[in-house]
């Protein structure tokens, strides 16, 4: 989860994700048409994004291809989620029966 949350910090890597949802396979060069710096300084952005996880690349003769990997988000989401939801599900509960105790005296 670490990884995938320092992957995340970073403003230009969400920006990469972004581009890679909104269209899958695309090329490393593709991705590098949006950013204002050197090629190795994206490719460097895109290894993070791979080891935590969050792109997959496939390399199709010298093109490498990348696809956003959403897992990784939607297991820190359930996490989460269901976690804490069932937490204060139970508080919302407690609250209601002392609520509605109160209110039958």
């Amino acid at each position: 989860m670490d990884k995938v949350f320092q992957a995340l910090s970073s403003a230009p890597r969400r920006a990469i994700l972004d581009i890679v949802r909104d269209r899958p396979g695309s090329s490393v060069g593709h991705v590098c048409k949006f950013f204002d710096v050197s090629r190795i300084a994206v490719m460097k952005h895109l290894n993070v994004l791979e080891e935590a996880g969050l792109l997959i690349s496939e390399k199709q003769g010298r093109t490498r291809r990348l696809y956003f990997n959403s897992a990784p988000i939607q297991m820190i989401h359930e996490r989460w989620t269901s976690e804490y939801s069932a937490l204060w599900a139970g508080h919302l509960t407690e609250f209601k029966r002392q609520v509605e105790a109160k209110q039958g005296t």
